[in-house]
């Protein structure tokens, strides 16, 4: 088995859980130059979709019901459970010091602080917050170097009595103590830290971090004192709802509304809440966007609906059923009578909704989110780096870019990195350091793993194909070889998934960083819902469509192999495979066993869009002859007990964009390391490929201080992360919301957050209706 870490707490706003090029490369372009250099510097972002509005223009008052998927488990973001809905309700309730602007950067928060800047770095970095002598939380305590001091020794990690997801940076704090007043919090680090501004977001008051008590369980249902527009008054577990109503210390700008409610709405629900009024903002799927926008073309309530249940009935069908319903067999008239009133009844309740649905509005943009194509490399034919990238050179990444996001208007490019989407000041395309797509490159090296049609040819002893196979070759051997082969570098394309019986601890994550000298922190495998729930997100947004120079030097000569770049092409004169249409008709093999890989999809109703594009994806793999085995799963098991415990070949799955990919992202990318048990602890890694190099270069970037060469660091490590092709950039996650025609300063977001504050219902105009009053 492997331990995996839960999926990255949602603590800040980023990605959680919303997705070029020419020839291949050298090894000097795989340190780290980008594709297309500095033209893809500024790479535009689809902006945000808001109905803009001065606070002049918003009316006061009123009530807003904001879905969300169900009601969050925790009010504390720092626990292994915090979810999308943990994230936002308490982005309306507790201090964000450096919320995320429309580009997805970082801006110091003027509503908590004067300024925040690190003086000194030698010889320790030291920052200072200097905080608005306004903020104070709801109880009129002021915010203060005690609330501070008592978040960092809560999720430092040295107390292992409080339960947290994730230490990342507040392990290098050495000191908080109070400045030259009140007002001033000084941050002395022990160990430089790039991503300073992540911490202390969400800031909670001491009441919260002061005790391990209050920290598990205290904050898990209730939040003592805030310190935002809006305050928490009511928790209803049996409504399904949390509100927040204004706060009345609130410095800041008034809030416009007089409360804000969040209400628990299954994602295929919310067709029905919308057309019902019960609800005023909704993420949605593409079926629902399209409804929407059907009524809306629709016109006025009264006109026949262009769609739905008998929309598509001809004229001649239509005069052939009122025949047979007024005919004289009266067996047959009865049986078409009642057809026709269903579809009556069917039609009206249609109708019913298409006009309560003309009270909305599709706000989209591109979620600050990217989908993936996960290539296990753990075991079977993919632990050769050379088979995974053929996978990923077999690959039209525009094709797939075009299905999913072309039929909702949104601008269809494949991603290009995976650490920052475009728009991101940090975002260049590497993928050359995998390269373009190209059926005979990828031929070319399944030809050099071993893979060809005349493997597949060969007498079979018996084994199954493909990576199933060899599953079943290894069981008896693989626990002992587990323990040799899991701490190898995965640029050697080995290891093996361990197999048999469920340890004592089989279903436990491990969560949080693993920090030399740490405390790993279990959590139940039921805490892996949070990134089921994201990925069941993105099905249905689917719908219908450094190191010094002497490392280094070492690890460039790891990765060297003769020809270039190891993998990053076939040697040279290895030639394809003769006449690729050969190759289409029959699998390619080695010793007698086809190359097989098995694609686990969920198979749910929402899902349906998620396995066109896993079709897809299959149907390019067998024109380079790999077969795919598509198997889908329920739902509720598919990141559970496929993506998570590494039961997969080939699976599609999302992460997050981040401000911060140097401490966010490493989790993810790191190299699985071999527990104590000889299983495999691969954080959050799910594809269980990785390497040192990528390791130093993140350990690197997050103690450089420097903007631009940490920049320069991430882009190095997202070379090394397509050449290893564990893990291939498909296209950014579509972004849908619905929300009320009358409401402004909502809509989708982007790379950014919002303002709650300035949320509300238009101010009524000259000529106008009088403002929309509360629920």
């Amino acid at each position: 088995m492997s331990h995996v870490g839960v999926p990255r707490g949602t603590a800040r706003k980023r990605r959680i859980p919303a997705l070029l090029t020419a020839g291949v490369l050298t090894l000097p372009v795989l340190a780290g130059c980008s594709s297309g250099g500095e033209e893809n510097a500024h790479v535009a972002a689809v902006p945000q979709d808001v109905a803009r509005a001065a606070r002049a223009q918003v009316a006061d008052g009123g009530q807003v019901t904001w879905a969300i998927d169900a009601l969050p488990a925790t009010f504390n973001a720092f626990q292994a459970d915090a979810d999308s809905a943990t994230t936002r309700i308490t982005g309306a309730l507790l201090p964000t010091l450096f919320p995320l602007d429309a580009q997805g950067r970082p801006q110091l928060n003027p509503d908590y602080l004067e300024s925040a800047k690190v003086t000194e770095t030698e010889p320790r970095q030291v920052v200072v917050y200097r905080l608005n002598q306004q903020a104070v939380w709801s109880d009129g305590r002021g915010i203060g170097a005690p609330d501070f001091v008592a978040q960092w020794r809560a999720l430092s990690g040295k107390d292992s009595a409080f339960w947290t997801a994730r230490n990342a940076g507040y392990e290098r704090i050495e000191k908080i103590e109070r400045g030259h007043d009140d007002l001033e919090v000084k941050v002395t680090f022990a160990k430089p830290y790039a991503d300073w501004r992540s911490l202390f977001s969400p800031l909670y008051p001491k009441q919260v971090t002061g005790s391990p008590d209050a920290f598990n369980d205290g904050a898990r249902t209730t939040l003592k004192a805030t310190a935002g527009p809006f305050r928490l008054r009511e928790v209803d577990k049996k409504a399904g709802s949390v509100t927040l109503t204004r706060d009345p210390r609130w410095w800041g700008g008034r809030a416009k509304l007089d409360s804000l409610v969040f209400k628990a709405v299954k994602p295929e629900d919310r067709t029905d809440a919308l057309a019902e009024g019960a609800v005023d903002i909704a993420d949605i799927d593409s079926t629902t966007a399209h409804r929407i926008a059907q009524a809306a073309r629709e016109g006025t309530a009264g006109a026949p609906p262009a769609h739905g249940p008998g929309a598509a009935q001809s004229p001649a069908d239509a005069l052939r059923s009122w025949a047979v319903a007024h005919g004289t067999d009266e067996e047959a008239a009865e049986e078409e009578q009642e057809a026709r009133d269903d579809k009556a009844r069917a039609a009206d309740a249609y109708a019913t909704e298409q006009s309560g649905l003309r009270a909305y509005v599709v706000r989209k943009s591109l979620e600050p989110a990217y989908t993936q194509l996960a290539l296990n490399g753990e075991t079977g034919p993919l632990a050769d780096d050379r088979v995974r990238r053929a996978v990923a050179r077999a690959l039209d990444r525009q094709e797939l870019a075009d299905t999913v996001l072309k039929p909702l208007g949104l601008p269809a490019q494949p991603l290009g990195s995976h650490l920052a989407v475009a728009g991101q000041p940090a975002y260049r395309d590497g993928s050359d350091a995998l390269g373009k797509q190209d059926t005979e490159q990828a031929q070319a090296l399944l030809a050099d793993a071993g893979w060809t049609r005349e493997g597949a040819l060969s007498r079979s002893d018996g084994t199954k194909a493909g990576s199933e196979g060899e599953k079943t070759k290894d069981a008896d051997t693989k626990a002992d070889e587990k323990k040799g082969s899991a701490g190898k570098d995965a640029d050697d394309g080995k290891g093996d998934r361990a197999a048999g019986e469920p340890a004592a601890d089989d279903g436990l994550y491990i969560v949080g960083d693993d920090k030399p000298g740490g405390t790993h922190v279990l959590a139940p495998a039921p805490d892996a819902a949070a990134q089921s729930v994201a990925l069941l997100r993105q099905a249905g947004h689917l719908g219908s469509t450094g190191t010094s120079e002497d490392a280094r030097d070492a690890v460039r000569a790891q990765d060297r192999q003769p020809g270039g770049a190891a993998g990053a092409y076939a040697p040279a004169g290895t030639a394809a495979p003769a006449g690729a249409a050969d190759t289409a008709r029959g699998p390619l093999g080695k010793n007698g066993k086809p190359l097989s890989l098995r694609f686990v999809l969920p198979s749910g109703p929402g899902s349906a869009g998620l396995r066109s594009v896993g079709e897809k994806i299959a149907a390019m793999l067998d024109t380079i002859g790999i077969r795919t085995e598509i198997t889908k799963v329920s739902d509720d098991s598919y990141f559970r007990d496929h993506v998570a415990s590494g039961d997969y070949d080939m699976a599609l799955y999302s992460w997050p964009a981040t401000a911060y990919p140097a401490t966010d992202d490493r989790p993810i990318f790191a190299k699985p390391l071999p527990a104590s048990d000889g299983s495999l602890l691969v954080e959050q890694n799910y594809t269980r490929v990785g390497t040192d190099h990528i390791d130093q270069l993140f350990d690197q970037a997050a103690s450089e201080l420097d903007e631009k060469a940490a920049q320069d660091l991430m882009r190095k490590a997202d070379a090394r992360i397509w050449a290893a092709a564990g893990s291939i950039p498909l296209f950014q996650r579509p972004q849908l919301v619905a929300t009320s025609r009358q409401l402004v300063n909502v809509g989708a977001f982007g790379l950014g957050v919002p303002h709650y504050q300035d949320i509300g219902y238009k101010a009524p105009q000259a000529a106008g209706a009088p403002a929309r009053s509360g629920k």
